[in-house]
């Protein structure tokens, strides 16, 4: 049986959503390229996903790159197509985040997760997608988050950044409609990550008691998801059941969301007061 998708290109992918997603599509049959920064992780990842390749002529790739350096990822991907082809799938799922009440956090950080959740993902595209249009068919997607369309306490910068990927999303998916390019967009709950393990210990209170509300997946789970959302041609994939609820909540229901947030702080900032 031949794979969904022959060749993809997948952002973020030494780790992660990203790796999880390679996995599973190297499974398939798919031929993966791995595109990170850390040259060690990518080898690593790379004969990981040899290991679980389904024959000897299919093809793991690693580049290593900032896509917050448009010139040289223009370069680098420019090279990478005249060797491999275009990409019939090309997921953004380099992300970073941390959180903090917004008055101690230094502007620095908001531009540092603006230059690599949105830039970067835009950076990418840039590249790419003047390639999907010219062959006329391609899926992107791009990965954001539930604080991409919930305003989580704690996160204004990351927060900030995942809602301009939905905007850019959101156009792009009518933009590229009639050039034959599908954009999903996938609104992620917290998921088992070594980016999650790291913004564990920045979190606020307030941060961590919302948290705990709710349901953390593995990044297998996400992938999945992700998968199956495609093969039903989703534009909006929103893994696990919370923030299916939530998304709808806001949708059908307006402003309902920001009480409800609202409640949640409250019960986190009482707790605080009685700890």
């Amino acid at each position: 049986m031949s794979p969904e998708y022959k060749l993809a290109l997948i952002t973020g992918g030494s780790s992660g959503i990203g790796l999880a997603l390679a996995q599973a599509l190297v499974k398939q049959g798919t031929d993966v390229c791995l595109l990170a920064r850390d040259k060690h992780k990518l080898a690593l990842r790379k004969n990981d996903l040899l290991e679980i390749s389904t024959g000897e002529h299919q093809k793991i790739e690693t580049l290593s790159c900032d896509i917050t350096d448009y010139e040289t990822l223009s370069q680098v991907l420019d090279r990478w197509v005249d060797q491999s082809g275009v990409p019939d799938l090309v997921i953004n799922s380099a992300g970073v985040t941390y959180p903090g009440y917004f008055q101690a956090l230094d502007v620095k950080i908001f531009h540092w997760m603006m230059d690599i959740n949105y830039f970067g993902t835009l950076h990418v595209l840039k590249c790419l997608i003047p390639m999907l249009v010219a062959q006329g068919s391609g899926t992107v997607v791009n990965i954001s988050s539930q604080a991409g369309f919930i305003g989580v306490f704690g996160y204004s910068g990351y927060g900030a950044s995942k809602y301009a990927v939905r905007g850019l999303s959101d156009v792009l998916r009518v933009e590229m409609k009639p050039h034959g390019v599908k954009v999903a967009i996938v609104f992620p709950p917290d998921t088992q990550t070594p980016q999650l393990d790291f913004e564990e210990r920045l979190k606020p209170i307030e941060t961590k008691e919302i948290a705990s509300s709710a349901k953390v997946l593995s990044a297998e789970k996400v992938a999945d998801s992700v998968l199956k959302g495609l093969k039903k041609d989703k534009y909006i994939i929103i893994p696990g059941f919370e923030g299916k609820l939530f998304y709808r909540l806001n949708q059908l229901m307006g402003n309902l969301t920001y009480p409800i947030m609202d409640w949640m702080v409250r019960r986190a900032q009482k707790k605080k007061q009685a700890d």
